[in-house]
C-alpha cells in the first residue's frame, strides 16, 4: 500500500506528478473546508509537504498524530515550527541547493526593467502608441550607484552582476564583512541618499521587517529605484506606494509582497513599478533539482534509510 502524504500547497506540477505517482496524495489547498479535510485523512497521513514560505505549524502537526516526515519543497525554515517538530519526533527535511545565482539574476533584471523602462515601453508598444510619440527616456545603468542591504550570496552576486554594467556597489549590513572591499553602512539611511538603485536581499527578521521604510524611502529620493527580491515584510508597503505615487522615489522592482499571492491594487495601477510573482527561484533547473532531492528524502525515509537532507 502506497504511504499517504498530506501537500499544504501547490508545487511544481512535475514534482506533484511524481508524488502522486508513488504516494497517495491528499491536496489540502483543493478542500473547501482544509480543517474537516485534515480531519477526515489525519489518521493515514505519515508524511507532509510544504514549501518555505506556506512552512508548517504546531496546529497541522497536533492534526496528524501518525506524521513521520515533513518534506519541504524549498530550503525557507523562517515560517516552519521546528522546536513542535523535534517534540514529536518529526523529520523535518529541505531541499538543499543554492538559488543565490537565480535570485540575483531576477534581481538584476529588475534592476534593467524599471530603470530602463522595458515593461513601460512593451505596454506602449501593444497599446499601439508608438506611431503617435516617441516613448519617454529610461535611464543609464553604467556610473550609478547600487546600494544591497544584506551581502549575503545573494547579495555578492547582484554585486557582481552591478560591476559588470559599470555601477559602483556599497552595502548595508549588521556587520563589515572581513573579505569585502566594497564600502560598508551601518546606518541604512545615509547608505540610500548616496545609492541610485537600492537592492533588498536580506532575510527577513524581527529586526529588519519595515527596515525600509518612509525614511529610506526618502533618503533614496525622487531619482532613486527599489528593487526587492527577499521579503515583502521589510519594506514599508504603504509607505513605498505612498512614495511611488507622490514621486518621492523614481520605481520599484518587486519580487515580494507582505501578503502574497495577494498584491495591492495601489500597486498595480502604478506605471513605474514591474512586478512579477515571487519567481526568484522559479528556473526549470532549480525546480527540477529541488524534485530530486524532495523525492529522495520522501524515499530515503519510507525505505528506512537516513533522509538525504534534514535540517540540523
Amino acid at each position: 500500500m502506497k504511504p499517504e502524504i498530506l501537500i499544504l500547497t501547490p508545487i511544481y506540477a512535475p514534482a506533484l506528478d511524481e508524488l502522486e505517482r508513488e504516494f497517495t496524495v491528499h491536496k489540502l489547498w483543493t478542500a473547501n473546508d482544509p480543517d474537516a479535510f485534515i480531519k477526515e485523512v489525519s489518521g493515514r497521513v505519515r508524511a507532509m509537504v510544504t514549501t518555505g514560505p506556506a512552512g508548517f505549524s504546531s496546529r497541522h502537526l497536533d492534526a496528524l498524530p501518525k506524521l513521520e516526515i515533513i518534506a519541504c519543497f524549498g530550503s525557507g525554515r523562517a515560517a516552519m515550527d521546528l522546536p513542535a517538530a523535534k517534540a514529536r519526533g518529526v523529520v523535518v527535511t529541505i531541499t538543499e541547493q543554492s538559488i543565490a545565482p537565480s535570485v540575483a539574476d531576477l534581481a538584476f533584471g529588475l534592476i534593467i526593467s524599471v530603470m530602463r523602462r522595458i515593461c513601460e515601453a512593451d505596454r506602449y508598444v501593444r497599446a499601439g502608441k508608438w506611431p503617435q510619440a516617441l516613448f519617454g527616456p529610461g535611464r543609464e545603468l553604467g556610473g550609478k550607484t547600487c546600494g544591497i542591504i544584506g551581502l549575503g550570496e545573494i547579495g555578492k552576486g547582484v554585486a557582481r552582476r552591478a560591476e559588470a554594467f559599470g555601477m559602483a556597489v556599497c552595502y548595508h549590513g549588521p556587520r563589515p564583512k572581513p573579505d569585502v572591499a566594497y564600502p560598508y553602512y551601518a546606518d541604512l539611511e545615509p547608505m540610500a541618499r548616496q545609492t541610485d538603485c537600492l537592492v533588498v536581499t536580506c532575510p527577513e527578521t524581527p529586526a529588519t521587517r519595515n527596515l525600509v521604510d518612509a525614511r529610506i524611502l526618502d533618503a533614496l529620493g525622487p531619482e532613486g529605484f527599489l528593487i526587492n527580491v527577499a521579503r515583502g515584510a521589510i519594506v514599508d508597503e504603504p509607505a513605498l506606494i505612498a512614495a511611488l505615487r507622490e514621486g518621492r522615489i523614481a520605481g520599484a522592482g518587486l519580487d515580494v509582497f507582505r501578503d502574497e499571492p495577494h498584491v495591492p491594487a495601489e500597486l498595480v495601477a502604478l506605471d513605474n513599478v514591474v512586478m512579477v510573482p515571487h519567481i526568484g527561484s522559479s528556473t526549470r533547473e532549480v525546480r527540477e533539482n529541488r524534485t530530486a532531492n524532495l523525492l529522495a528524502n520522501l524515499r530515503a525515509h519510507f525505505s528506512g534509510k537516513p533522509v538525504l537532507t534534514p535540517i540540523a
